[in-house]
């Protein structure tokens, strides 16, 4: 690994000052920043380095997406003219279609996406509902994340109710029914636990992700205080047991929840899947005194653009929220960028006030906050000396990122993942001048065409490819949509 001397360039810290240094610079040794300062400074104390000129261009902290999907990637848009079934569409697809080299190639393209857009650590849950019953899937993903070099959460847990679930494998090229037990979940996560949680000189870490937090309501939207009452056996089941799990392997808790889900799992205190080693996504329609919940408990909550989740109020009362992509599928890219200004027009338009997650409020909800969210801000997330040398380079010398002052606001109103030009992770050039520099880019996507159009012929799902909508003010359909039936098993 070659010590490197990045000079020249305008570099955002995000560090506890927030200094932006004009001229500034970044020396790195090994896999971690030494120090930061102005090119002035460190030129004469870091000879030797190999410099990478940053003239015209603004250096950052690596970007983190603290949730996405595995999957998504060789999924996207399709089914994304009927939202009200896309879960019930893409679902059986990962659960009966899906095989082992289809998650290798998701990894490869997902990995591409993200690396190309900035991103230097992201969070991949198997599936829309985690599948954890073939641990090959998350390997193979893993696996593939290596290759690419970034740095990836993989998240494998239990499915929802009901249990047993069913699933589909295709181990040998014919489909195989089982009905996956609870603890047979279980075991499949700790299997991905155990053979690649640390791997890759610790790129690749695991987190136990059950599909919601409170898994006998609904686990998609806001549940209304009468039906979202008591805790269940089965709720009590899953969080001890996801409890003892983390706390055996020492991995932390990604889940889901929505109104209602937190105040029930509140009830068991001491096995409740919150608490500062827990970060929740969505999070829609929590009341006010779930919020004070999560307060009270440190719970960190990731958010994507869309959902009307009380963000504001959490902010304010002292709950780290990161926004995320939760990419990419349907209709979401791994750009970070587009993520927080979707994310911050979003709450504008819901509370009417323009003046809402200001740029710099923005960039750190994409990085430091993002790094907190996944306990990993004492490594990621900002331009420290001691840190991992993780940092993304964004070519300003564009005409829609011209002129280049007020620089943070210039990145956050109008820059996109594509005008990234350089990402480095643990000191190592990934891409450089938009080129990767780890994989073979083009044999990748190729093999991930492939795979996605194996999955769409064994699933059926052209039926789901639908027309773009000429002349339609709103989308129509001729038929009612039917999920994907399991494959016929001989």
């Amino acid at each position: 690994m070659t010590d490197l001397l990045l000079l020249h360039g305008t570099v955002i810290t995000v560090d506890r000052e927030r200094r932006i240094i004009e001229d500034g610079a970044v020396a790195i040794s090994g896999d971690r920043i030494v120090e930061v300062g102005t090119s002035a400074e460190l030129e004469p104390k870091h000879v030797g380095k190999k410099i990478v000129d940053c003239r015209g261009k603004v250096v950052i902290p690596g970007l983190v997406d603290a949730h996405g999907h595995a999957g998504h990637s060789l999924i996207k848009t399709i089914a994304a003219d009927s939202p009200s079934m896309w879960m019930r569409i893409v679902t059986p697809t990962y659960y009966h279609y899906a095989t082992r080299d289809f998650w290798y190639a998701d990894g490869l393209v997902s990995g591409l996406e993200r690396l190309r857009a900035g991103v230097t650590t992201g969070a991949s849950i198997i599936a829309s509902m985690p599948r954890s019953d073939d641990p090959v899937f998350g390997i193979n993903h893993a696996k593939a994340y290596t290759e690419v070099g970034i740095k990836e959460i993989l998240c494998v847990g239990p499915a929802g109710l009901p249990w047993p679930h069913p699933v589909t494998r295709w181990d040998t090229g014919r489909p195989v029914r089982h009905d996956v037990t609870f603890e047979e979940m279980i075991e499949g996560a700790e299997a991905v636990i155990e053979a690649v949680n640390g791997s890759a000189d610790g790129r690749i870490k695991v987190y136990l992700t059950p599909f919601t937090i409170a898994p006998s309501v609904d686990p998609s939207n806001p549940s209304t205080p009468d039906k979202a009452v008591n805790l269940t056996a089965d709720d009590r089941m899953q969080a001890r047991r996801v409890r003892e799990t983390a706390r055996k392997w020492g991995v932390r808790i990604h889940s889901d929840a929505f109104a209602g889900q937190v105040r029930m799992a509140f009830q068991d205190k001491e096995n409740a899947l919150l608490g500062p080693d827990v970060h929740l996504q969505h999070c829609i329609g929590l009341s006010h005194e779930e919020v004070d919940i999560l307060a009270e408990t440190g719970t960190h909550m990731t958010h994507s653009p869309g959902g009307r989740a009380p963000i504001l109020d959490m902010i304010s009362k002292g709950v780290n929220v990161a926004i995320t992509s939760d990419g990419t599928a349907p209709r979401r890219p791994f750009d970070m960028f587009q993520m927080a200004r979707m994310a911050q027009f979003a709450q504008q338009m819901l509370h009417v006030d323009q003046y809402l997650l200001p740029p710099g409020k923005l960039l750190e909800m994409i990085t430091i906050d993002a790094a907190k969210a996944l306990g990993l801000d004492h490594e990621v997330g900002s331009l420290d000396a001691g840190k991992k040398a993780d940092v993304t380079i964004i070519d300003m010398r564009q005409p829609h990122l011209t002129p280049n002052w007020m620089v943070v606001h210039r990145l956050m109103h109008q820059a996109v993942g594509s005008d990234v030009d350089t990402v480095i992770v643990d000191g190592k050039i990934l891409m450089e001048g938009r080129k990767v520099l780890t994989v073979d880019m083009i044999d990748a996507l190729d093999f991930g065409e492939r795979e996605a159009w194996a999955l769409v012929e064994r699933a059926g799902l052209r039926a789901h490819m639908h027309d773009p909508g000429w002349g339609q003010l709103s989308r129509t359909f001729s038929e009612p949509i039917v999920p994907p039936a399991p494959p016929r098993i001989d």
